[in-house]
């Protein structure tokens, strides 16, 4: 059986792919399109070094059960399945049961993908992508009284959300299960910055809120962001999901192109295929 030849669609397209822990495989999905990718790794992330905090969370809910269990991130579920791990297979197994036995809310596809693995169900979804599409589709619930737990997105305290369910007299806890660690190398970051001003690239395809946080940080320290903006809005700025392309406008950045829904990387490929196709027809 011989395997059909890859779609060059993106043929000699140049876009910046500031990616962090799935680099290689979205630029890889541009490459086999025949996009040259420049890559500018902008961001890490790392198990939090306050293991002491997710223990006692873990040991809460294992001893005690919750109620409802906010998942804002895919992120966050895999490092606490694999603190959970690390202890135990046991301690992993009791985790897996007192989460199979609350309700289950989730704030958009990737935690969806975390618990099917692990096989578990998303009970209420988020009306969108963002806090606000969580605290929109927990209005009309009871909560009072709950044993509400929420997994934080990085380090963010999602004040808005906390605010939320104390006006909903739940009981909270979070947790934090990992952190953003921006210590690309800054020259590296300033070289992508001045391609980027220098007009060498067709494209930028930003995944997650944390690169354009650090990128305008360096941009910012180098006197750079001002360029940087006017740059971005020369060219074709992608954005994987409304999170992502929020936080480009609060830069000043207009945002070219989004999947309309299922915020994953094959979809936004698949946009900005659509995209410079349109262009060229």
């Amino acid at each position: 059986m011989t395997t059909a030849p890859e779609v060059r669609d993106l043929e000699g397209r140049r876009i910046g792919v500031p990616e962090s822990r799935q680099l290689d495989l979205f630029a890889d999905m541009i490459e086999r399109r025949g996009a040259v990718a420049l890559r500018c790794p902008l961001v890490d992330i790392r198990d939090t070094p306050d293991h002491a905090h997710v223990q006692r969370w873990l040991n809460d809910v294992i001893d005690h059960g919750l109620d409802d269990m906010i998942w804002l991130t895919g992120e966050g579920l895999r490092r606490l399945r694999d603190f959970a791990e690390r202890d135990s297979p046991e301690r992993l197994t009791q985790f897996i049961a007192r989460l199979d036995a609350a309700r289950t809310i989730t704030r958009g596809p990737k935690p969806v993908r975390e618990l099917r693995a692990l096989k578990l169900r998303s009970d209420v979804a988020a009306t969108q992508p963002t806090t606000q599409g969580v605290i929109e589709a927990l209005a009309d619930i009871d909560l009072a009284g709950h044993r509400v737990r929420v997994q934080l997105y990085g380090e963010d305290p999602n004040t808005p959300l906390m605010d939320f369910l104390a006006r909903k007299q739940a009981h909270v806890q979070a947790v934090a299960p990992y952190v953003y660690a921006d210590e690309a190398e800054t020259p590296q970051v300033l070289d992508f910055i001045d391609r980027i001003v220098a007009g060498e690239l067709d494209a930028v395809a930003f995944t997650s809120s944390p690169q354009i946080k650090r990128l305008y940080k360096v941009a910012r320290a180098n006197e750079r962001d001002e360029a940087l903006t006017a740059a971005l809005n020369g060219l074709c700025v992608a954005a994987v999901g409304p999170l992502v392309a929020e936080r480009l406008e609060a830069e000043g950045v207009q945002v070219t192109l989004m999947p309309d829904s299922n915020y994953f990387m094959k979809p936004l490929v698949r946009t900005m295929v659509a995209h410079f196709n349109a262009g060229s027809a």
